[in-house]
Parts: C-alpha cells; sequence; structure tokens
C-alpha cells in the first residue's frame, strides 16, 4: 500500500474508534455515577413508583412506563402517515411538487423542540381538552385508555407532539428505501398486468420492509429521548394511570424538572441512573433494529 494509502486507512479507523470510544465513555460515565443510587435501591428503583428527595426514597417505574407509552403514541400515528408521506413522494407525486413537500418536512425537522412545545401547550392542549378528549370518550370511552377527564396535558399530548416531531425522519428515510427499488422491478410488474397499487404493495414495500422497520425504530429512538417539548406538554405529575389524559412523566422530563434544584449525591446520583436506564432501554430497542435487520438479509 502506498503511504497515502495506508495514512487514510489509519485515519479511517481512527475515526470509526472515536465513536466506539464516545459510546463506551458515556456508558461508564453513567453507571460509574450512579453506583451509590444503585448500592442503596437495588433493583427496587426500577420497580418503585415513590419520588420523594425530602425522604431520599426514588423509583423509576412512573418515568419508565411515561417514556414508553408517550414513545407508543406517537410512533402508532406517525407510522402510517409518515409511509403514506414516503409513498406519494416517491411514486405518486409530480416532480416539481415532489421538491416542494420534501423540503418543507426537511423544514418540519429543523423546527426547534421548544416551538413544538409550546405549540402542544397552547394550541393542542386545548383541543384536546374541549374537543377531542370528549370526542375520544364518546366513541370509546369504555375502554380504560380513554377514561377520566381530558385536562389537556398528558400522555395523549406528549404522544402527538412526538409524532409530529419524528414524522420527518421516518418519512425521509422510508423515502430514501423506497427510491432504492429498482425501477426495473416496478417495470416487470406492470408488464405482468399489476395495477399501480399492485405494484406499490408487492413490489415497492415488499423489497422495503426492512428498510421500513429501521425508519420506524429510528423515529421511536428519536421519541425515547426527547425531553423539552414533552416536559412542557405532559403535565409532569409523578404517577401511573391507564388513561392517557392523565398528566405523568417521562425520564427527561424528570431529569429536567429535578437536576436544577437538586441537593445532595444521592439525588444526582438517582437522577443518573434515570439517564443510564434510558441509555440501555434505547440501546436495546435499536440493538434489536439491527439484529432483526441482518436477519432478514441473512433469510434472502
Amino acid at each position: 500500500m502506498r503511504i497515502g494509502d495506508r495514512i487514510f486507512k489509519i485515519l479511517a479507523v481512527f475515526s470509526s474508534l472515536i465513536i466506539v470510544g464516545l459510546v463506551i465513555g458515556l456508558f461508564i460515565e453513567l453507571l460509574v455515577t450512579s453506583i451509590p443510587s444503585i448500592k442503596k435501591f437495588g433493583i427496587k428503583f426500577i420497580i418503585d413508583t415513590v419520588w420523594d428527595p425530602v425522604a431520599e426514597k426514588f423509583g423509576a417505574l412512573p418515568a419508565i412506563y411515561g417514556t414508553l407509552v408517550t414513545s407508543l403514541i406517537s410512533l402508532l400515528i406517525s407510522f402510517p402517515i409518515s409511509i403514506g408521506i414516503a409513498i406519494f413522494l416517491s411514486e405518486l407525486s409530480p416532480p416539481f411538487f415532489r421538491r416542494t413537500l420534501s423540503f418543507i418536512i426537511e423544514l418540519l425537522g429543523a423546527v426547534p423542540s421548544l416551538i413544538y412545545g409550546m405549540w402542544g401547550l397552547f394550541t393542542l392542549s386545548p383541543l384536546i381538552q374541549l374537543k377531542v378528549g370528549p370526542f375520544l370518550q364518546n366513541i370509546l370511552g369504555f375502554l380504560p385508555f380513554f377514561q377520566g377527564y381530558p385536562t389537556g396535558v398528558g400522555y395523549l399530548n406528549a404522544g402527538v407532539v412526538l409524532s409530529i416531531m419524528i414524522i420527518p425522519t421516518i418519512s425521509s428515510l422510508s423515502r430514501e428505501v423506497f427510491m432504492a427499488v429498482p425501477m426495473d422491478q416496478r417495470e416487470a410488474g406492470y408488464a405482468l398486468g399489476m395495477t399501480k397499487w399492485e405494484v406499490i404493495r408487492k413490489v415497492v414495500l415488499g423489497n422495503a420492509k426492512s428498510g421500513i422497520f429501521a425508519a420506524g425504530i429510528l423515529g421511536l429512538g428519536r421519541a425515547l429521548g426527547e425531553a423539552v417539548a414533552v416536559t412542557m406538554v405532559i403535565g409532569n405529575f409523578y404517577n401511573i394511570s391507564v388513561s392517557l389524559f392523565s398528566p405523568g412523566v417521562t425520564i427527561t422530563s424528570v431529569i429536567i424538572n429535578e437536576f436544577v434544584e437538586a441537593v445532595g449525591g444521592l439525588k444526582i446520583s438517582a437522577l443518573i441512573e434515570l439517564a443510564l436506564i434510558l441509555f440501555i432501554i434505547t440501546f436495546f430497542v435499536m440493538g434489536f433494529a439491527r439484529y432483526y435487520i441482518l436477519r432478514r438479509i441473512e433469510n434472502k
């Protein structure tokens, strides 16, 4: 190898190792700082529901529950919408409109989370309290998920705000996956007598399942880590409730609200352990997505 090739290879390997080192270093730092909390509470920290800094009793279950519930709500809302947007942009949209709509979607992804939080608090909250909440109760009020008084802040509001925030991620990645399907396969489908919908359903979506799944998981990872917007609209009530209208907390909202006023090493350690739990949840979600995609590639 020439000296230039060797230098380039060394720099490339070094750049890759930097990312690995940052992830490992971040995990070690979170783990070391969490040791006082881990020693005192053990596994009870994950299953306890009490957060009382005065009595130095800390439990993470409501925060974990709120994080998972709001993220799943956002994924259930945003995933079909994002796939529809991606199909329209890649298969149905005129070229001039495709560029404009793609730019608008990318611009939506660049809006600061604070703006989403303000919109969710001042516009979406009254809408859920006065219109959406009563409507859902009239239709689905027999389900425990839609019982209780809709206050406008809670799991549902946070999930809707998160869904809007992750639509650009899922739709943009899905569109790129659809565009990567060879045109020859589309033309072969038309040659066999397929309609436009059949080509999209059997050829495009059939070849893009792994990519669509990966896009959804990346959007879920984005929702899991969102902090500012969720803190503004979830209500910040440390409790577990089945009703989506109830206020709650997430891991990120607890850290934001409590860290500034954290006094004493045990509380800080408990907050860092919350961050460690979020890190582990995100790691396993991304790891599962990677494993699923590799399995599908191997089966092909």
